[in-house]
């Protein structure tokens, strides 16, 4: 039985933090989404002063598969030459499927590009509550489908492919790199996920999460119950998010609303997988359950807890120390899987 509770306390750090949040306000949900998105993008243009001259940025349109047109963005380093084949990392933002644009995730993207020398390509899927589960699912598959076929045009290289996001994000890139693991793409074969890069993720639906729960040692351990007031996001505001999905009848079996929930066959077929998972989190035992399982059936894992801290606390940069090793995290867990990495069996929790 498992018992992370030790990673939920809140550190000073955070503390110092939170006590300078100011107060929530209440908002309609429209009003909740215009304010969160604008503050994204005014955060992002200010970092992009850092990256503006190091990207190439360019925009991209992919036809999904209702013939809807999804906004898609590429980055790639000018430290590259033009025609140098680079590995390709897909980005899917977070935001509980609610929040998030395109320019949203410029500064991330770039940071990534940089670092980590590769080409980013920025999916920005459909959101609730205008479009229900699963649409952003669809999305995510359709793009994938895309970056395949266009790998030779964004000068990718096909068998560098690792796909990764944030949140809500990584529920997409854990749901589609299961997908492609079992063919189950629009397009089958496709070229292969080498890697996958899951921060904070959201991995199995509210409703579907009795199992994970008899795993943990005692019920009040468990981040659900721990975390269930955390700020930035708690229990709460995660049953809005996923209520906003509209799931009918929500199915534990259904493993591409719930990837965290797949059996010990099909967790075996799993590419190497990278971890960030905060430990002032309601979310955080699903990662690290999640993690557990992958570890446990051969695949490589490199599970990464930030002690104390909430989710989506990286939006606070130099004023959380933590903040600099989850970018670390980030380009370490593109490049790993890159480098044919093998399974050590043992699920290890690297803390941070």
């Amino acid at each position: 039985m498992c018992d992370f509770s030790k990673y939920g306390i809140p550190s000073d750090e955070w503390l110092h933090v939170e006590a300078t949040l100011p107060a929530a306000k209440d908002q309609s949900l429209s009003e909740l989404k215009r304010t969160a998105n604008e503050g994204r993008e005014i955060v992002a243009r200010k970092a992009m002063a850092e990256f503006s001259k190091q990207v190439f940025m360019q925009d991209q349109t992919i036809c999904a598969r209702d013939g809807y047109k999804l906004e898609a963005r590429s980055y790639r380093p000018t430290s590259a030459s033009p025609t140098e084949m680079l590995p390709i990392y897909m980005h899917f933002h977070g935001g509980g499927f609610l929040f998030g644009t395109l320019s949203s995730e410029d500064a991330i993207c770039s940071r990534l590009a940089v670092n980590a020398h590769v080409v980013v390509i920025n999916v920005n899927y459909r959101h609730t509550p205008e479009y229900t589960y699963p649409a952003a699912w669809n999305d995510a598959e359709d793009a994938f489908v895309w970056v395949c076929e266009n790998v030779a045009r964004l000068n990718g290289d096909p068998d560098k492919i690792v796909v990764g996001g944030i949140s809500a994000g990584a529920w997409l890139a854990a749901s589609l790199t299961h997908a492609a693991s079992r063919s189950k793409l629009p397009v089958s074969p496709t070229l292969p996920i080498r890697g996958q890069v899951l921060m904070i993720p959201a991995l199995v639906y509210t409703k579907c999460y009795e199992s994970q729960l008899r795993q943990i040692k005692d019920p009040s351990l468990s981040s659900y119950s721990q975390n269930e007031n955390a700020p930035i996001l708690n229990m709460h505001r995660k049953q809005l998010f996923n209520g906003l999905l509209q799931v009918e009848n929500p199915d534990p079996t259904d493993k591409r609303l719930n990837p965290g929930l797949l059996s010990s066959e099909d967790a075996k077929k799993l590419p190497a997988t990278t971890l960030g998972i905060a430990g002032y989190d309601p979310l955080r035992d699903e990662g690290l359950l999640y993690g557990k399982l992958l570890a446990e059936n051969g695949v490589p894992t490199n599970v990464n807890v930030f002690k104390g801290v909430p989710h989506g606390f990286r939006r606070f940069g130099e004023r959380l120390s933590v903040c600099k090793q989850w970018d670390q995290t980030m380009e370490d867990g593109i490049r790993w899987p890159l480098t044919k990495p093998s399974a050590s069996g043992e699920f290890i929790i690297r803390e941070h």
